[in-house]
């Protein structure tokens, strides 16, 4: 990238920019998860073709991420998340739209593919902000990325409590999303790469930095993803809760890890990325043997609270760190957000798998044992603590990228 220098205060706007559009990301996907069932409806498919064509989110962010760092070296990162961001709120519209399995098919393609390139452009910048203010902020950008998925929920489950037409739903919400969303891309960092720097391939391998990074999210993002989708069928088969308490422990467990993201750059920036991420695997790991041993739904859903609390800031600082770890961060970042996706899309039907062919309490002791691999590799995240740098002066200019 070519060298840029900005004021401190830009860098601390930039910051509250990539936030609000962290949350508005979040928020397109709290907007579509609700309405999944009128979707379905809609579109005439079973539960089984519903889990085949969502399969294709994944395998269209697979698809698309790598494009992502040749787009924003061509467009500029500002202009590249501009158009990212807006293509990715405006394609909230294209599943509802649907009407049977390959439209809807082709929609979740073009839904995952626009989420991916948009997730790896506003991560991108969210490092680069990192690397100027000296101090972990992703944590907290992912916390943000939670509260708008909450928020977008919530509105959600309001249209489908009022019966609302999910089109209408979500016509609505992608205009709002959308103006909210340029108008915050407005104050990001405007990075642009050097005269003499080589474009990135259009498709790559991830370096073999964003591998070992990529395998601490992927632990967390299968215990996420099996706590999210399995905690309330665990408390209702396995402890006989009622459908109120076992929803609202999957609820709990949401507003657990965003509460946790929230704050979590205050302990990341106190005790480093290594020692976060062991302390948060042990905690992880206690949860998830909690969980494991619980006769009472109260000691499952705090296993589960433990669980959250303890994984919540990994995937955050597995994309810093991939973004810190080479020369090219949008292509590290990609690798790290294609592996964590694929676990994404793996941990509800291996859970599943698992529980069929013995139980759920092996299912989450699969989990568990992921949840320590936390511990045994937390040291992977140690190049990027060693890249951020304090600035020194709180007044003086800070340097933009290195070319």
């Amino acid at each position: 990238m070519s060298k840029v220098t900005y004021a401190p205060s830009e860098v601390r706007r930039a910051r509250y920019a990539v936030a609000a559009v962290f949350t508005v990301h979040g928020a397109v996907t709290g907007s579509f998860a609700t309405r999944v069932p009128w979707i379905q409806d809609h579109a005439f498919v079973s539960a089984g073709q519903l889990g085949f064509a969502l399969a294709f989110t994944a395998f269209g962010a697979a698809c698309a991420m790598p494009l992502a760092g040749r787009i924003t070296h061509r467009l500029g990162s500002r202009a590249a998340l501009r158009a990212l961001l807006a293509l990715w709120t405006l394609a909230l519209v294209l599943p509802s739209l649907a009407p049977d399995m390959l439209t809807l098919c082709l929609a979740m393609f073009v839904y995952g593919a626009t989420a991916g390139m948009a997730d790896v452009a506003m991560n991108a910048l969210g490092v680069e902000v990192e690397q100027r203010l000296g101090k972990s902020i992703m944590s907290g950008l992912h916390g943000m990325w939670s509260a708008g998925a909450l928020l977008g929920s919530a509105a959600g489950t309001l249209a489908a409590h009022l019966g609302t037409d999910a089109r209408l739903h979500h016509a609505l919400a992608a205009a709002a999303l959308t103006a909210l969303g340029l108008l915050a891309c407005r104050w990001v960092l405007d990075l642009r790469p050097a005269e003499d720097e080589e474009p990135p391939p259009r498709f790559a391998l991830p370096p073999r930095s964003a591998l070992l990074i990529g395998a601490v999210g992927f632990c967390a993002v299968f215990a996420e993803g099996a706590s999210l989708d399995w905690s309330a069928v665990y408390l209702d088969d396995r402890l006989g809760a009622s459908a109120g308490l076992a929803a609202a422990c999957t609820t709990g467990f949401m507003l657990t890890m965003a509460v946790a993201r929230i704050v979590g750059d205050a302990v990341v920036n106190r005790f480093g990325a290594v020692r976060t991420v062991r302390a948060g695997g042990m905690l992880a790991t206690a949860g998830g043997l909690l969980i494991v041993v619980a006769d009472h739904p109260a000691a499952a859903i705090g296993g589960f609270g433990m669980m959250g609390l303890g994984i919540a800031v990994v995937v955050p600082l597995c994309f810093a760190a991939a973004g810190h770890s080479g020369p090219n961060p949008s292509q590290a970042i990609a690798g790290v957000a294609t592996i964590t996706y694929t676990s994404g899309l793996i941990a509800p039907s291996l859970i599943g798998g698992v529980a069929q062919a013995t139980s759920l309490v092996v299912s989450f002791g699969v989990v568990t044992v992921l949840a320590f691999g936390l511990v045994v590799f937390a040291g992977v995240l140690r190049g990027g603590e060693r890249r951020l740098v304090k600035v020194s002066a709180p007044d003086a200019a800070v340097p933009g990228p290195r070319s």
